[in-house]
């Protein structure tokens, strides 16, 4: 303890406790000339409209297809160069200690929320155009090199909450939650399947309830991680219409968008 006052007289934190960012900064949004201020919001708007596009082409694209990994790995690149352009990101509050439970809690609710997901799946195998939009998400999973698949979707999990969770929810207070879930719901309806609609308005909500009660990134993406790898490894299999639905999917993706 004695060696934890001295850092802190030096203006280093301890070792055991949280950095003041990820690029070391402050939580909140720092006022700076209007100009900035505006590019600030420019980058984030054209991160938002780009990164939608190449979402709508990744899920158009033939599963296991070139095509399909350069797509999403431009996806992930693409909300992490946003994020990151924006300045510090912080981890959590400054001065807390992150431990055990910083680390095992978020990977719990990431597992909570995979449960809720599994058993809403179920369900939705008796509606079928839920089904099938499930189906098809699923093509993707199954249909190409798993882990590489799994890879690009970890990514893409750290990626977003470096966005969303990051830099666009310091840039939207008073009110982050709602802005970040609105602008979460947007870019994921660019899929056009109502699965991931819901299931991406639900979770924004979630990461933004934890980024709001831990004060940062590393909880939602922990728990953001721990979900996608679930849902598309553990996700029970859809019904018929939902197996009808991916194969249709596949088949479209073969004829209008190639390899």
């Amino acid at each position: 303890m004695t060696a934890g006052r001295g850092r802190r007289k030096r203006g280093i934190p301890p070792p055991w406790e949280f950095p003041p960012a990820l690029l070391p900064g402050p939580d909140s949004p720092v006022p700076g000339p209007a100009g900035a201020n505006a590019r600030h919001g420019l980058v984030l708007a054209a991160t938002g409209i780009g990164a939608a596009a190449l979402l709508g082409l990744s899920l158009s694209a033939r599963p296991g297809s070139l095509r399909f990994y350069i797509l999403t790995t431009g996806l992930a690149g693409t909300w992490a160069t946003g994020a990151l352009s924006s300045g510090p990101l912080p981890l959590g509050r400054p001065g807390s200690r992150p431990g055990a439970r910083a680390v095992v809690m978020p990977v719990l609710t990431g597992a909570a929320a995979f449960g809720l997901f599994s058993g809403a799946a179920r369900l939705a195998q008796h509606i079928p155009p839920l089904s099938r939009a499930i189906g098809n998400v699923l093509e993707y999973a199954d249909g190409g090199a798993r882990p590489l698949v799994l890879l690009i979707a970890s990514t893409s999990a750290v990626a977003e909450e470096l966005f969303f969770r990051g830099a666009l929810w310091t840039a939207t207070r008073p009110h982050p939650l709602i802005t970040t879930t609105l602008a979460y719901a947007a870019t994921t309806a660019a899929t056009r399947n109502p699965a991931l609609l819901l299931a991406g308005t639900a979770t924004s909500v979630l990461f933004g309830l934890q980024r709001r009660t831990t004060g940062g990134i590393l909880a939602p993406t922990l728990s953001h991680v721990t979900w996608s790898l679930l849902m598309l490894t553990c996700l029970p299999p859809p019904g018929p219409a939902g197996r009808a639905g991916g194969r249709r999917a596949a088949r479209r993706a073969r004829s209008g968008a190639g390899g």
